[in-house]
C-alpha cells in the first residue's frame, strides 16, 4: 500500500509527499508533474496557481504554525 505524508509548513503550504491524485469538486483531476517528489497545496488564499502553492504567500500576511499535540 502507497505511504503519503502531508507537512504543515510553517506560515506555508501543505505538503504532500508520495503517491496521489487530486480531484476538483466535479471528480476532474488535476495534472500533477510526476517528476516532483512532492506536492505543495496552497492555504492562504492568495495564490495564482491554485489549488498548487506558487509562493505568494511570503509576499501576504498569512500566518499558520499549527503544531500537533506533543507525545506525553
Amino acid at each position: 500500500m502507497p505511504s503519503v505524508n502531508i507537512r504543515c509548513r510553517e506560515n506555508g503550504p501543505l505538503v504532500v509527499e508520495g503517491e496521489v491524485t487530486l480531484t476538483d469538486h466535479q471528480g476532474n483531476r488535476f495534472v500533477i508533474d510526476a517528476s516532483k517528489r512532492a506536492l505543495a497545496l496552497c492555504r492562504c488564499g492568495i495564490s495564482n496557481n491554485k489549488p498548487f502553492c506558487d509562493g505568494e504567500h511570503r509576499c501576504g500576511d498569512f500566518q499558520a504554525a499549527e503544531l500537533a499535540p506533543s507525545k506525553s
